[in-house]
Order: C-alpha cells, then structure tokens, then sequence
C-alpha cells in the first residue's frame, strides 16, 4: 500500500483543518449547549471558515463528576444536550414549560446540577407526550409509533441502559433519603437485581414499564435530534470526529449488563481496576478505578460487545478518537482498593488481534475500510515500540500536542528532536495545539519557564530572541508576567501587562499556524485557542473535581472576521481546495 494508501480511508486523503468543541460548551437559552439552532449556526460557521471537521468529546449521558468519559452507557446519548425549543415546536412541550428557571443563566458556565433538576423532568414530560401521541395510532400517531419501533430495534443495548437507569432512579433516591452516597449498582441494589436474576428482571420490567418507556422515548429524541445535525455537518461538507474512552464507568449500564466481560467477583465488584503506572508526573501513579475487560471471554464472543460500541458510534460521527489507545497492547491492572496505582502490573490487551476482527466486521458494512479504520489513536503518555506498532500495522493516525513540544531540558540534552514539534510529525498523524486535557493555548504561555520561552521563540522565528524581550516577558525571579485578557480579547491592563498580552496572544495565533503548515493530515484547533481564551477556558484537568466540563463559550464569538482569518489560513496551508482571487 502506497503511503496516501496508509491514511485511514479514502475520505482521509483530504488534507483537512478542524475545531474542538464539545456541544455542551455552545451558547443557548437552557443552561447548557444543545443540538438546536446554536450547533447549526456553529456549523454554518466552521464551513464559512473553511472547515472540514468538528470533533466532539464522548455523547453518553453523563454521572458523577459531570464526565463525558464517565457515562451511564456506551450506547445511549446524553439526554442534557436534546434541544426543549424543538420539542415544544414538536408539540410536546409548551412555550411556557421551557421557560429558562431564573436559578438558570443563560451564558456563562454550567451549573450541572441545576441543569439536571430542571430538564430531566421536562424530558420526562415531553416523553409522556410522546407516548400518548403513538398510543393514538391514527395520521402521524402512527408515522411516529412505526419510526420509534425502528428505532428500538435498531438500537437493542438501549433496553438495557432503560432497565439500568430506571433501577438505578429507584435506588439513588432511597440511598439519597438516607444519607449515603457512593453506592452503586453492585454494592447497594438487592443482590438479585444486581447479579440479573431473570425472573426479577422481568418482574422489575412488568411493574416499570412506563419508566422504562420514558428512558427509551427520550433517547428516541436524542438520536433524532442528532442524526439530523449530523447530516447537516455532512451537507455542508463537514465531518465530525467522535470519542471512545476505552475503559467504561463501573456505575454504568455496560458494566452491569454485561458482567461476563468484566474482570469482577461474584457480586459484580471489580477485583482489578484501571491506572496508570508512577511517572515522572506522579510519584504514587494514577488510579482511575474503571472496571477493567475479561480480554479472553470478549475474544470467545469475537469482540461482539466492542464491536457493537464502535459499529454504534459510528453510526453518530463519522470518525472515532480512542482514548488511551496503548491499553489494547498492554494495560496497567491495580489490585481493587488499593490506596494508589503503585501496586499494579501490566497485563497483556488484544492486541491486533481486537483491531482484525474490528476490521473484518465493517468491511462487510463499507469497504472503505479495506485502507483502514476510521480510527485515531489517542497515543499521548508513555508508548512503548509494541503500542506503536500495533498503531501503526493498521494505520492509524496518532496525535501531537504542540503544548508538549518545547522542553528547554530536553533541547539542552538532545536538541530540537521532540517527536511533538511540527518539523517531526509524518502525514498520518492529527496534530492539536492541545486537548480537553490541556490548559487553553494562552493560559500554557504563562506556565513557561523563561527557558522554554526562549526555546518557544527560537523555534518559531528561527533566531534568538532579545534579552530585552524576555525581560519584559518575565520577573527578575524568572516568573512569567500574569496577563490574562478575557473573553472579549480586549487586554486588561496597560504598559508592560499590555504589551505582553498582545505579544502572547500573536503567539497563539502563530502556533495555530504552526499546526495547520505542518504535514499532518489533520490539524484540529480547540476552540478556545482561537480567541486565545485564558484559564479560565480551560475545559478539564484531571485529577480535579469542581468545574470541569462546565465550559460554555460566550455569545457573539462566531465572527465573519474570525472565520475569514481562519478560512485564509486553511487555504494557504493547504487544508482546503481552493483559492479566490481578488478582483
């Protein structure tokens, strides 16, 4: 296969330019970003600036700490993002119902919390209205009921997600009423509801029905809702790059209705969990506790359970992210209760063995994929040569982060030979100023030692800078000059303050350029970073509970001056077709 060959699939030959942004984070008049007329004016946006792909964080209905790498389940969509103005134009909710709650802001962050008290039962009324609709069967009544029968059996692995949460809604408020917190299905529901005894199930199913029918109809207007956007992105030529994590919350549909898959005892609590081991970042490791895969009963089902994650999740984008993609070559197991991951060990994954069969399954389905998976390799951290192998014996695009490339220590050391500055990269690869991991682009600068600094400079403008320059940039003591500017872009102070804000933020838009000139096939830019946002932009740091995720971009930053910035800089990098001249 000829090196173009090697990139994913056909439509992955197009050398392609795109942005980051999680839908949660658009402006609305609920709370919280939804799929209503926001995501189509951001798409009409992204195509007025030339680009080609929207990549999205993972679309599951979202637990404790507000995750979307935590879900509920792997198959369902977050029920937060469904649009209630569309519902109510749909009749199934009044203009009075979704009046915004004035504990509810319409701009600013996400209350999570709020959010949920207000548009969970709303849902669950628009549901209601739903049923009472099909039940009719006459005119549309019964378009609708035969269009949400298709659905149903389309989408199989909802019934279980509906089952769970309607256990779970019982179990949560009788654990809220007494003042406990932390229980989950294996170690607070009855032990036969737990473990899935049939018989129970069924009688659970009889007596909840209506519950579970309001579970699946909301889901119904999820899919809907998205497809619909989906096909829009499409249209306007614009693809949207999903996410995978690889490993699934324990308080998760997946988890209990699929218990032979997971590594678990015989009351479904996990012997083993997820983690990483100790590095240089952190003496103790990471522990993340995610239940962690029976490898062996998965391959004895030939992967059907992953099969069907992915198989589904490509039915909602048109490319998929996995998330610590190195644990399918080896993975760090922590004994369960462990205080940290220091006690852990690595365990052999699938290996290529997993991404064969993968292969083997949606190529019956399009075989666009005899040139590869629609697949990138989240490949940040410590790879070994096995990870980077199996990356790259199906082709698969890793990442780079630009964020990671200037080391003054390690240019001290080696020189300029980090595999994460742009002079490095090879084609098949995705190269991101930063990730929903990272702080924004702006607020790194300020984290920069005077050192790395310099190293920054020298590899952008190819000389040294001036003594004078990094005066004005750093404090006697080495520290960087604070000088955060807010959303508006306008800097908040003035002199030297100044004068170092406008000068990083020229850098912000000089690393964007870095990304887009670079050979990597794909360039995708957080959103954040074009308006050279500060921390308080930042969309996750791990580790931390509070406000991540909570995120929401201000109103009135999707400019024609901005997308025509923009749109320049993917033509002249070569990111899209064509050029116009002027007249």
């Amino acid at each position: 296969m000829d090196a173009l060959g090697d990139i994913m699939s056909q439509k992955l030959l197009n050398r392609s330019a795109g942005i980051l942004l999680h839908p949660t984070s658009l402006p609305s008049n609920e709370g919280i970003g939804t799929l209503g007329k926001t995501a189509y004016n951001f798409i009409d946006w992204l195509h007025s600036a030339h680009i080609r792909l929207w990549q999205v964080l993972p679309l599951g209905p979202t637990g404790y700490g507000d995750s979307p790498y935590a879900a509920f389940s792997s198959f369902a969509g977050n029920p937060l993002l469904i649009d209630l103005e569309t519902l109510s134009e749909q009749g199934y909710l009044t203009a009075d119902d979704i009046k915004l709650p004035e504990y509810l802001s319409t701009d600013g962050n996400i209350d999570f919390g709020s959010v949920v008290y207000w548009k969970i039962p709303l849902l669950k009324k628009a549901a209601s209205a739903f049923l009472n609709r099909i039940k009719n069967g006459e005119g549309t009544g019964l378009e609708l009921k035969e269009a949400f029968r298709r659905f149903q059996k389309a989408n199989k692995h909802l019934d279980d997600y509906a089952l769970f949460m309607s256990i779970k809604e019982v179990y949560d408020a009788q654990a809220a009423q007494e003042g406990v917190s932390g229980k989950l299905w294996n170690n607070y529901w009855p032990k036969a509801l737990a473990c899935r005894d049939m018989e129970t199930l069924k009688r659970w199913g009889q007596e909840h029905r209506h519950e579970i029918e309001l579970y699946t109809v909301i889901q119904y207007f999820f899919f809907e809702q998205w497809q619909k956007l989906h096909r829009y992105a499409n249209e306007k030529g614009i693809s949207i790059i999903g996410d995978i994590p690889i490993f699934v919350a324990p308080d998760s549909a997946d988890v209990w209705a699929n218990q032979k898959f997971f590594q678990l005892d015989e009351n479904g609590i996990p012997t083993v969990v997820a983690g990483v081991p100790p590095d240089y970042f952190s003496a103790t490791g990471q522990l993340w506790g995610n239940p962690l895969y029976n490898w062996d009963a998965m391959k004895a089902d030939k992967y059907r359970w992953w099969i069907d994650r992915i198989d589904a999740c490509l039915e909602l984008v048109d490319y998929i992210r996995i998330d610590h993609f190195r644990g399918f070559e080896a993975y760090w197991a922590v004994p369960f209760g462990a205080p940290t991951a220091e006690k852990g060990e690595w365990l052999p994954g699938p290996d290529h063995h997993f991404f064969e069969a993968v292969q083997r399954v949606l190529l019956k389905k399009n075989s666009e994929y005899a040139k590869g998976l629609p697949i990138i390799a989240e490949d940040l951290g410590v790879i070994t040569p096995q990870v980077e192998r199996l990356r790259d014996d199906f082709h698969l695009p890793g990442m780079k982060i630009l964020q990671f490339a200037f080391s003054a220590a390690e240019v001290r050391e080696v020189g300029f030979t980090d595999a994460f500055l742009p002079h490095r990269y090879t084609q098949n690869a995705v190269v991101y100023t930063g990730t929903h991991d990272n702080t924004t682009l702006r607020a790194w600068l300020d984290t920069l030692s005077r050192d790395d600094f310099e190293v920054l400079l020298f590899y952008l403008y190819g000389e040294r800078p001036a003594a004078e320059l990094l005066d004005e940039l750093f404090s006697t003591d080495g520290t960087a000059v604070q000088c955060n500017t807010p959303a508006t872009g306008q800097p908040a102070d003035e002199g030297t303050v100044l004068q170092a804000a406008a000068f990083k933020d020229d850098l912000c838009a000089e690393l964007i350029k870095q990304a887009f000139f670079s050979v990597a096939v794909f360039a995708v830019i957080p959103f954040q970073d074009l308006y050279a946002l500060g921390a308080e932009a930042r969309m996750n740091e791990p580790s931390t509970l509070g406000k991540n995720w909570t995120w929401r971009m201000p109103r009135g930053l999707l400019t024609p001056e901005c997308a025509e910035w923009l749109g320049d800089l993917v033509i002249a990098s070569g990111r899209w077709d064509a050029y116009s001249f002027s007249k």
